[in-house]
Parts: C-alpha cells; structure tokens; sequence
C-alpha cells in the first residue's frame, strides 16, 4: 500500500510539473504549448445572411401573394407522342410531367398545366409543351373565374410560350432576379399537380446552370434551376418564387424514373423568361443573339489533352460559318472565362448569358489563351449569321399550315456537315413544321425518304399529300433529327 502511494505521488508530481513548464512556455513565447498541431481547427460559422436572404423565412405571407397569380391551364387538342427525347438512363424529364403516363394517340388529348399571370390585362407565360398540341385553351383563375386562353407566341428551344386571355385587373407576379439566386436559398413552387388547384411547395435551391438534355440540343438554351421542391404532373409551366414573392423561375421537368417527383425539379431562370416574353410581344418571335461557336465544358481529360493553363471554364472547339466570336479575334483552343464580367465555368452559364442578348447587341468575352488572359467585344449574331433582328413570317410568305421560311443550305454548310443538298429552316412561326418540334436552324434532307435540295422543291413533294410525314435533317451542330407532321 506504501509503495502504490509513492507510486501515485510521484505521478502527480509529474503532471504537475508539466504543466508549470508549458505555462513557462506559453508565459516567454506567448503562443500556445501545441500551436502546429493541426487536429482542432475552428468550426465553420456564417456571420450574417445576405440581405436578400431571410434566415427564417414564413411561406405563409410568401404563399398568400403568389398564388393568386398562378394559373389552372387545361387544353384540348391532337394527340401527342412521347416527349422524352433522348434521356439519361433512369432519367425521364417530361414524360407524364404533363399529360399523365399514357401519351398514344387515342383520340383527342386532355392536358393540364400551370401558368403565371405576368400583367394586369392577361399575359400569362407557361410552357412550350403545355400549349403547343392544343386546339383549345382554358385558363382557369385561382378565384374560379374560367376563360379561353389565345397563343401569343412560342419558343421551342427554351420550352417557353406566352398565352393571352381577356381580362383586366389581374394579379400579376412580381419579377425576381434569377442571377441573384443562391444555392440553398428557400424556393416555393406554386402550381395545379393532379389537377389539385393552388398548390404550393417548398424546398431550397440544389444547384444552377442545370443541362439535363430534354430540349433535343443544338440552338436549344438549357440552364434550369435545379431544386428539391416537389413538382408533379401539373406543375409544369407554375411558378417558382424566392421568399420575398418574386418570381425566380418557371417550373418545367422533373427528374423521374415513374413519371412521379422523386427529388428533383428543374425550372427555366425568370430573366431569361422575360426576355424571351418581351421579345415575342415585341417582335412576334425570339431574337437570340449567337457567338457562332462549337464549345465544351473544361475538364480535367481536355486540360491534360490541350495542355491548357486553366481548370475550369468552356472550350472553343470550332466556329460555325459567320461566326460573330471568330470574326471578333477569339481563336480555336481558348477557353471563355467571363462573359460581361461574369465568371462562366460550364456552357449552360454561357449559353444563359448570351441567350437573353440579341443579335446585334454586344458582348464582352474574356478568353485564357495558352496562360495569358485576353478579353473581345463581340457583336452578336442571329442563327443565319447576321446582325438584323429577325422579323416574324407572315403565314401568307409560305404555306400558311408550315409556318416557316425556308431556303437553300449554303454550300460552305453542307461541306461542313458532309450532306449533299438540304433545306433550311431560317424562321419559324406558328405552323406545322414548329408543332412538330423543329427548330431553327434545322435542315431537312428527306421527306418521307425522298431527298430534298431546294424549297420549291419540297413544297412540291408536299403537294397533294395527306396524313403524316418523316422528315429527316441535321442541325448545323451536326445532331440528327427526326420529325413527323401531320398534314391537313
């Protein structure tokens, strides 16, 4: 027993002794006895919110303002095919988001959506596939009131339309800014799922810039709002709100193997929204400014291949014909950094930004060539490769049921597409050929089989037809395309 207290005195003698010579320590040096130790740092700490943020938001007020601007769209037209496009395994981003899980043609198709009240005398903005079969269109108000609901216009490649109804005094939703909107920021998504009027939905933002290739690619403009508010069949063209009320985004797809919200829901940024809906008012079609390049999003395969001097950013890997960016002085291998100031790190950034420009209109480039950074003012261009703003297609122009302006590929096109003959479609107006889900740009090589190589031409293989169509084509992207048409 001696010996154990000995033992536990000496010990105690230890320890304190230790501790007297790391006070003498920190007493000379004046830093702690372990100041490279590494193991304890300090806890992560938000400071303060940004302004626009509210750290405990009430959907209460939030849900109270913005429902009375949402919109029950039901519609009755031709049937439709499935709308899933070429979807990542797993992955099924329109189907049954509108119509419900059985899109074959059985008779006349009933479809239901939402759509927002965007002015006091009845513009209200939905999506392209909610309106784009429907021979009628009954927009139906929050208080009940019903009435019939006209297309003012459509853009396939941002999946957008603008629908007018006669009525005054309307509830309209105030504009947000979609740029200022954070990951992790409080979302609502307000819409009519199942046909359940007034719905609302809360969830944060999962990320932005979102690609998810539902749109079919080449000039299509992809740069959703990724978020986990639950959408479902219904909500499609309904509105997405931060917690001030003010509208973010137009909800559009989700991410789905049953057609049902498992998780995610994509909806189209509210400033490239109003653009497109200013332009149709304003113009009667969307005036979309091009750079006039092939790009790529940086990665670490293509910085090792092409030895660039930068990580993150979008590749210029080839110019179309006219191109605005090439004239301008940007070369083949520099890397788009900054557009207007604003950091560009993957092609759905860049494509929103120059997206909501018009032709004409000029924008600054920031490129990193080979390590040294280099900016461009570039003066945008439309899709055919001029500067004009492009005027709306009088029906009367060509056959009032196609709606489009046709011309003959360009010979510099066709070698760079490697086809032998081919007709463009320069506009689009309201017509067959935009139903069908064609988009500018596209060029048609083959009308039921049969090759095409000037417009006179194809509209002679259409005489006397009746019933459906295959047209066969490329984009100036090189992605294929096949469409069927009905012809009345």
């Amino acid at each position: 027993m001696n010996k154990i207290r000995q033992w536990g005195g000496t010990l105690l003698v230890a320890f304190l002794g230790s501790l007297f010579g790391a006070w003498i320590v920190y007493g000379w040096s004046g830093q702690a006895p372990f100041p490279n130790a590494g193991w304890n740092p300090p806890p992560a700490s938000l400071t303060h919110f940004p302004e626009h943020i509210v750290e405990h938001p009430n959907f209460v007020t939030t849900a109270s303002v913005v429902t009375p601007c949402v919109v029950h769209i039901k519609t009755k037209g031709r049937s439709s095919g499935s709308m899933q496009g070429n979807l990542p395994p797993g992955m099924d981003m329109f189907r049954d988001f509108f119509n419900g899980p059985d899109m074959m043609p059985r008779g006349p198709a009933m479809g239901s959506g939402s759509g927002v009240i965007m002015s006091a005398d009845g513009y209200i903005i939905t999506n392209n596939h909610v309106i784009k079969d429907a021979d009628e269109i009954e927009v139906i108000l929050n208080d009940k009131r019903s009435f019939n609901g006209t297309v003012v216009g459509q853009d396939p490649s941002s999946d957008l339309a603008l629908v007018k109804i006669e009525a005054t005094l309307l509830p309209y939703v105030k504009m947000g800014n979609s740029d200022a909107l954070q990951v992790g920021e409080w979302v609502l998504a307000v819409g009519n799922p199942f046909n359940l009027n007034s719905t609302v939905t809360a969830g944060i933002v999962s990320a932005k810039a979102r690609n998810i290739n539902i749109l079919g690619g080449g000039t299509s403009l992809e740069a959703f709002i990724q978020t986990d508010a639950a959408v479902n069949p219904g909500n499609s063209g309904g509105a997405l709100v931060n917690v001030q009320g003010e509208l973010v985004g137009i909800n559009t797809a989700i991410a789905s193997s049953t057609g049902a919200y498992q998780g995610y829901s994509f909806a189209i940024p509210s400033n490239l929204a109003i653009k497109v809906i200013e332009d149709i008012k304003q113009y009667g079609t969307v005036q979309r400014g091009f750079l006039g390049i092939q790009i790529r999003d940086v990665d670490a395969a293509l910085v090792e291949s092409e030895e660039l001097r930068v990580n993150s950013g979008v590749y210029v890997a080839d110019f179309m014909p006219n191109s605005a960016a090439e004239e301008a002085g940007i070369q083949k291998g520099d890397v788009i950094t900054q557009v207007q100031g604003q950091d560009v790190r993957t092609t759905p950034e860049l494509m929103e930004i120059v997206g909501r420009k018009r032709p004409g209109e000029k924008v600054q480039l920031t490129v990193n060539r080979k390590g040294k950074s280099q900016t461009f003012e570039v003066k945008l261009r439309n899709s055919e490769g001029k500067a004009e703003l492009v005027k709306a297609v009088p029906q009367e122009d060509e056959a009032q049921w196609l709606g489009a302006k046709l011309e003959k590929a360009g010979r510099k096109e066709l070698e760079s597409l490697r086809i032998e003959s081919g007709v463009k479609v320069a506009q689009l107006a309201n017509g067959k050929l935009k139903e069908s889900g064609i988009r500018e740009g596209f060029i048609i090589t083959k009308v039921d089989k049969t090759e095409v190589n000037t417009p006179k031409a194809l509209k002679e293989l259409l005489k006397g037809k009746k019933g459906g169509l295959l047209l066969e084509g490329i984009y100036p992207n090189g992605t294929k395309g096949f469409y069927g048409i009905e012809i009345p």
